[in-house]
């Protein structure tokens, strides 16, 4: 016996769940946040950069790009810090 609701064209809410528990939609996006690590964010980017993006992610999704560049460019900010304190250091003993 089909029930009337299991349609997947139904208009009803799907049920969002944080573990056991039923959750609004709002619980359900800050666990997926605080599980992720990710937050939504609205940017304005030159479209030369989107373009650049989509045409180098194909399948994988252009905003996973941006966001692999922008932790690339972190670190090598923290590697050229780290870098010129020990040269610093190296020239200050020489």
């Amino acid at each position: 016996m089909k029930l009337a609701n299991s349609s997947p064209t139904s208009d009803k809410q799907p049920r969002l769940r944080v573990g056991l528990k039923d959750a609004t939609r709002q619980e359900f996006a800050a666990a997926v946040n605080q599980r992720l690590g990710k937050q939504r964010v609205s940017i304005m980017l030159d479209a030369s950069v989107i373009e650049f993006f989509k045409a180098k992610a194909g399948p994988r999704g252009y905003q996973t790009l941006i966001n692999q560049a922008l932790h690339q460019s972190m670190a090598s900010e923290q590697m050229e810090s780290v870098l010129r304190k020990v040269i610093r250091e190296e020239l200050h003993h020489a």
